[in-house]
């Protein structure tokens, strides 16, 4: 499987035990691929430099440029392949898309309704990190 996550999934999982911090165990252990792109990490960085995040990260044990590098790590970039605009209320949302494209994933995890609302994109479904554990969980 291969999977596109949003980078609010990616906040969660690496700063939170739950549904996305689970979903980045099952890249660790091979069960999914995920992918990413430059443009996405920057904008995890970004996120993650928000104050609401500063305890998380302190609790983490890590720096903030450890989390980053730890999922570039994990995460196997691509360039993002040009895309006309599909989400006009937030253009940043189609760096997603067009990392999805460009990976060929089968799956993007989104908790983000303007990206929720398409449902697919291209033949590449969007789903919760709900939905995408019990994908994970129903493929073994």
């Amino acid at each position: 499987m291969l999977w596109v996550l949003d980078t609010n999934i990616v906040a969660s999982g690496l700063l939170w035990n739950g549904t996305p911090a689970r979903l980045l165990d099952a890249a660790q252990t091979d069960k999914v691929a995920l992918f990413t792109s430059l443009i996405l990490l920057a904008e995890l960085t970004r996120i993650l430099r928000r104050e609401k995040f500063s305890k998380a990260i302190a609790a983490s044990g890590l720096t903030l440029d450890a989390l980053v590098l730890g999922y570039a790590e994990l995460a196997t970039p691509v360039t993002p392949v040009p895309i006309a605009p599909m989400i006009l209320d937030d253009p940043d949302d189609d760096h997603v898309l067009a990392c999805a494209l460009a990976a060929q994933a089968n799956l993007i995890v989104s908790g983000d309704h303007h990206l929720l609302d398409l449902k697919t994109y291209q033949g590449i479904r969007i789903v919760t990190a709900s939905e995408a554990l019990q994908l994970l969980t129903a493929k073994q």
